[in-house]
């Protein structure tokens, strides 16, 4: 429900800022319509603090009407003048995820995108696995804004009412996610590293207590059920080629008194080191175990003679054997790799969080019992300065 209190100054700064038009002013007093969602945009702009938001308990809601599986479609840029934005994969692993929660809830599964410009992206959603694709075009979705695009998402799940709703853990997704939630008073579940359906609600598992358990979380009081989901942990379906998504197209009323954060200038910068490691297909990582950071180094010869990229634990890290943008695990980067070779890791939690979607796992460790066995394809117990060495000298013969 939502209140103009008699502190209202009839300013009309409420007006422009409303997404759908849904505030008029009379007898210079604002007054909203039917078309008003609850986004709150209009409470954040009043100057008098003259409109409030009352929302009701969340024990009471009424979930009914509540139907659906969204995921949040990010797209990142891609230097082409032609098609300068391209969908993340992070999305593409969403609908994945999201397609086998929709299955079992018997619901569509629905992308949120938001744009200046459609470059089709919705075939490419539908042939993902997504039914139906809300797009909102609009000039002011140039670029994310926290303020736009969360104002723009409010309004779409206040007027349709999804159960669940993903996200990307990026840096675009851990942004958005919790202003979209605090907006609609829900709860959300961060990092989430797998989803299931448990009587009807979104089981929610993510490393909890430093990475030393995991826990398992479930929102009954929530619509929708939010969660922000860490790339590389889901696995991507392939693209049914053909298959086509429903495109609802909704209209949008943005005003650039909206953006509290103006953008003076951009620039993008591409890496000159090769591939970054959440995309590599081949992973030699190493740990605590490697002892120095120039016996470390071994790893590097290694990664080059299989045209892959090198990881390290954080005990490597840590010691100054890698830099941190080369860490696996929970606190680094979560890699799904077609091959990760692992040389003096023993396996923490934290570690394995980060890297056991992986296609094949070898270790290479001196204790039979160190918990990365668990997650091995192939385990190899031995020093892994007698064992690098030798891999790299057959690998040279070849």
């Amino acid at each position: 429900m939502i209140e103009v209190s008699k502190k209202c100054i009839g300013c009309g700064k409420c007006v422009p800022v409303c997404p759908f038009a849904a505030i008029n002013m009379i007898d210079k007093k604002a007054v909203m319509n039917e078309a008003c969602t609850l986004c709150g945009v209009c409470v954040q702009i009043c100057p008098v603090q003259a409109i409030a938001i009352t929302r009701e308990e969340a024990s009471r809601r009424d979930h009914s009407g509540f139907k659906g599986v969204w995921v949040y479609v990010e797209l990142t840029e891609t230097g082409d003048k032609t098609h300068p934005k391209k969908i993340k994969p992070v999305t593409f692993e969403l609908l994945g995820a999201g397609r086998k929660l929709a299955d079992e809830l018997k619901e569509d599964l629905c992308a949120v995108l938001l744009t200046d410009k459609d470059h089709g992206y919705e075939k490419e959603l539908g042939s993902y696995g997504a039914d139906k694709v809300y797009m909102v075009e609009h000039d002011e979705l140039f670029e994310y804004n926290t303020d736009i695009f969360s104002t723009v998402v409010v309004s779409l799940v206040n007027r349709h009412k999804p159960s669940v709703m993903l996200y990307g853990a990026t840096i675009q997704g851990r942004d958005l996610a919790p202003r979209v939630a605090s907006a609609l008073y829900v709860g959300l579940t961060a990092d989430c590293t797998a989803l299931a359906i448990k009587d009807g609600l979104l089981l929610q598992s993510r490393p909890a207590f430093g990475g030393n358990i995991m826990a398992d979380i479930l929102s009954p009081n929530s619509r929708p059920q939010m969660a922000t989901v860490r790339p590389n942990v889901m696995k991507m379906n392939e693209p049914v080629h053909g298959r086509t998504a429903m495109t609802v197209r909704e209209s949008a009323k943005l005003d650039k008194s909206l953006r509290r954060v103006k953008v003076l200038e951009r620039k993008l910068s591409h890496d000159g080191g090769g591939v970054r490691i959440e995309n590599a297909k081949i992973i030699v990582s190493g740990g605590r175990g490697m002892k120095t950071k120039d016996k470390f180094k071994l790893l590097d010869e290694l990664s080059k003679l299989l045209g892959g990229v090198v990881g390290a634990s954080r005990a490597a890290v840590d010691l100054g054997f890698k830099e941190k943008t080369h860490q696996v695990g929970q606190s680094g980067t979560t890699v799904s790799p077609k091959l990760y070779l692992s040389f003096g890791i023993s396996g923490a939690v934290q570690h394995i969080v980060g890297m056991k979607s992986s296609d094949v796992i070898v270790a290479v460790n001196k204790d039979p019992n160190a918990p990365i066995f668990n997650v091995a394809k192939y385990g190899i117990v031995g020093d892994a300065h007698e064992i690098a060495p030798k891999l790299i000298e057959a690998l040279k013969k070849k």
